[in-house]
């Protein structure tokens, strides 16, 4: 072996232990980029992490549990060289629609239970993965993602809107409720509080315009919290109201338990299922993202096992739901990040730096929590994609407007199954009425190729048809009204040749489909010839004695076969003595009309 070459870790290894496979392309320098990129992502995360565990309903401190031992966990055992885990807005607000039905936000019990749903969706998570199933989210739209998160950004403003205002508004309305309830109850606005929000909010804007290399959500906490503190040294919190956050414990995440109940797992398992796919969803599409931009591959299985296991275990680290985030793994590969040791330091150093900055947390208002929330939920609406969507195709409109209207109106779990219940209807109409297109060879081109211009003459005795998508259970009732509809308008072509380069896939349905036509058209004095059959149909259709009935001298490897073959063997030649088309090559030796083949 020469000096210098590092040997490959087994394949077995790779599976079990994945960060094998980069480890050993770790160098100093990676060492020293990854380092700052995981510094820059833990202090990134530390205004997101409160935030998000207040949407959540989880203590501000949750927050930052979830993205030390989660982030660590899903870097050593996922694929992505820069996905970071921790907890996202989605995440936390489908936790917070699950839960709040069951218990206090914020209280023991409440914890208890989103442990509990973490864990779950953990191995869940880790089910799909060893089951190979991570082509699952690819059903998915990205319609369904942008409606959903285009409704959740409206949920968390409307949340926020009390702390925004320094009003008292209850607790389980909806977003029009909410503005109603305001408009009723405008004199109880407390213009102090507005004041703290309003800053937070305009200094939180001007630092992503003006100096976006600054953490925007960091300033605009820290100008927020000055203001508020000037409000109340001047006149007092007696008269101002503006209340803070507390100081959060500098502490370690500590050790914690879920509840194993079979009760407690009931109750939550349709919320699990729901959190499950979204979280995915969210994980997959964004280490995609990243790897098409860093070369990278991204093996779907291995990510749902990293984050299966991340959320498993952090679980028992007081750690609430894990996913990837888009704005820690923008930031973490804007930051130069070169392998997943970025995204363990950045779990790594926030535990550190929690330690040092959480009692600052005692001088945190409310307000300013309100103002950096309606930051991220503008941020969430994806205005460029939507626009665009609403543009290019009506089907992927009515999904993204089915997800966000069920995302304001229902249960935020019902809603994303709705979501995607309505992309899988729109997928499976697309998929059950493939083209069924008749094609005639076509003098204007070169070798006489195949065209679709209903102006050429066809052949009086056989239709040539091209089907392009997979004859399965759900398409053949379509595609065999098709081929009566072409039969009603023009009876004596009896005769059937189907371009088959199209059909992918054939099932039992699309088989005994194909043997019914080739049944009733011999019967009727025709025949059904198969020109260009994949691999998998022929397959299909060969372990089934399928081509049996079909008749195996009716399947035709070319264009140039088929046509010589059916216009010798099949054709009626008194037919075609009396024929003035003659648009096959074939027909020019056939006697017939002083009629010239059509060039």
């Amino acid at each position: 072996m020469e000096a210098g070459v590092r040997r490959s870790p087994p394949i077995w290894v790779k599976t079990l232990f994945p960060f094998m496979a980069w480890l050993p392309n770790v160098n100093r320098r990676s060492f020293r980029t990854d380092l700052m990129a995981g510094l820059t992502g833990a202090v990134v995360v530390l205004p997101q992490g409160v935030a998000f565990a207040a949407i959540a309903g989880m203590p501000l401190e949750y927050g930052l549990y979830a993205a030390m031992v989660p982030a660590i966990i899903a870097a050593l055992f996922g694929s992505s060289w820069h996905l970071v885990s921790g907890p996202t807005t989605a995440g936390s607000i489908v936790l917070f629609s699950v839960l709040s039905a069951y218990a206090e936000p914020g209280t023991a019990h409440y914890v208890a239970l989103a442990l509990t749903l973490t864990f779950m969706v953990g191995v869940i998570e880790l089910g799909l993965g060893f089951a190979r199933l991570g082509t699952l989210v690819n059903f998915i739209s990205h319609s369904v993602v942008i409606g959903f998160t285009a409704g959740a950004a409206i949920l968390i403003a409307a949340s926020q809107l009390k702390h925004f205002l320094g009003m008292d508004i209850p607790r389980g309305l909806h977003p029009h409720e909410v503005l109603l309830h305001i408009g009723t109850h405008i004199v109880e606005i407390n213009p102090y509080v507005v004041a703290v929000s309003v800053a937070t909010l305009v200094s939180g804007l001007l630092f992503k315009r003006f100096l976006p290399k600054f953490p925007y959500m960091i300033a605009a906490m820290i100008f927020g919290s000055v203001v508020a503190y000037l409000f109340n040294t001047s006149l007092g919190q007696a008269v101002t109201g503006i209340k803070t956050v507390g100081a959060l414990p500098a502490s370690l995440p500590p050790l914690s338990m879920p509840d194993f109940s079979p009760e407690t797992i009931k109750h939550l398992l349709p919320g699990a299922i729901a959190v499950t796919l979204f979280a995915l969803t969210e994980a997959v599409s964004i280490s995609r993202s990243l790897a098409v931009r860093s070369g990278q591959h991204v093996d779907g299985n291995q990510e749902f096992i990293g984050q299966g296991l991340s959320n498993m275990v952090g679980s028992f680290f007081s750690a609430y739901v894990a996913t990837g985030s888009f704005n820690r793994s923008g930031v973490n590969y804007a930051a130069g990040a070169r392998t997943p040791l970025a995204a363990v330091f950045a779990g790594l150093l926030l535990m550190v730096v929690v330690l040092l900055v959480a009692p600052l947390a005692a001088y945190l208002p409310n307000a300013a929590m309100a103002g950096i929330l309606m930051l991220v939920a503008w941020g969430l609406i994806d205005f460029h994609h939507i626009s665009l969507i609403f543009k290019t195709s009506r089907t992927e409109a009515m999904v993204l407007a089915v997800t966000f209207f069920s995302t304001l109106l229902m249960e935020l779990e019902f809603a994303i199954m709705v979501g995607i219940i309505a992309s899988l209807l729109v997928y499976l109409n697309r998929t059950s009425r493939p083209n069924v297109r008749v094609r005639v060879p076509d003098a204007r081109l070169p070798n006489r190729k195949f065209n679709t211009d209903a102006e050429l003459p066809e052949c009086p005795q056989l239709k040539i048809v091209r089907v392009d998508g997979s004859l399965f259970f759900g398409a053949v009732n379509y595609v065999a009204e098709r081929l009566r509809e072409f039969t009603e308008r023009e009876p004596r072509q009896k005769h059937l040749l189907m371009v088959a380069s199209g059909v992918n896939f054939v099932d039992v349905a699309g088989a005994e489909f194909l043997t019914r036509e080739a049944t009733s058209r011999r019967a009727a004095g025709g025949s059904l010839s198969l020109y260009r059959l994949k691999e998998e149909p022929w397959n299909t259709l060969r372990r089934g004695d399928y081509l049996d009935k079909i008749g195996w001298d009716n399947v035709y490897l070319n264009k140039s076969e088929a046509i010589a073959d059916i216009v010798r063997r099949k054709l009626d030649h008194d037919i075609c003595r009396h024929c003035s088309r003659r648009i096959f090559n074939e027909c020019k030796a056939m006697p017939g009309p002083e009629a010239p083949l059509i060039e």
